[in-house]
């Protein structure tokens, strides 16, 4: 892989034109000659700068990630309590999506670069499995019973709401109350468990 080099002021606009053009219009879509236009560089730039088209899409991805993953640790660090931090994922969601209204950008780059060696598949499918993670952590610290099941439970609703957010069907709501309604009684079960282990040790044999 291409050894990173510092962001240049140049590096910098064809980012962000290769990310308005890659999600608005598709990775595949989408040449170096039209992100070296819209930037106002010279393809040699671009190619000085990143090494190749396919590390140009890892970096925008990248960079999105990014921001996504401080948008969410800034909700759950919003939290008044661990149950509801567990959710809270969907709410940096909907956040998310005000600005940014086609859908996930990670499952668009999994569908048109399915090849696993491919830098920018790795860090789309990096992104889910982080996403996965941070709700089986959440749901461990919230007491939740059987954590990584719902963790599971979890991610498909939420890319679930993803997935169908160009709709007119506003899933997100329906998937965050389910998502809710999920983790709390998760949370009474596990409750209900420890009880009964608790009741268990105390009864005289």
């Amino acid at each position: 892989m291409r050894e990173a080099q510092p962001m240049t002021p140049a590096g910098r606009r064809i980012v962000a034109a290769a990310e308005e053009l890659f999600y608005n219009r598709g990775i595949t879509s989408v040449g170096v000659d039209l992100i070296a236009e819209q930037s106002g560089v010279t393809k040699r730039t671009l190619y000085n700068q990143f090494g190749s088209k396919d590390q140009l899409v890892a970096t925008y991805l990248a960079e999105r990630d990014q921001r996504w993953r401080s948008l969410v640790r800034a909700a759950v660090d919003a939290c008044d309590g661990p149950v509801e931090a567990v959710t809270a994922p969907f709410d940096a969601l909907r956040t998310w999506s005000e600005a940014n209204t086609r859908g996930c950008a990670f499952i668009n780059a999994l569908a048109e670069l399915p090849d696993p060696s491919h830098p920018a598949h790795r860090i789309a499918a990096n992104q889910k499995l982080w996403l996965l993670n941070l709700f089986k952590e959440l749901a461990t610290t919230a007491g939740c019973s059987s954590p990584a099941a719902l963790a599971a439970q979890l991610l498909v609703l939420h890319e679930g709401a993803l997935a169908t957010q160009p709709l007119p069907l506003d899933t997100l709501s329906g998937s965050t109350d389910l998502a809710r309604a999920l983790v709390r009684a998760s949370s009474l079960l596990r409750q209900q468990e420890v009880s009964t282990e608790t009741q268990g040790v105390q009864s005289p044999r």
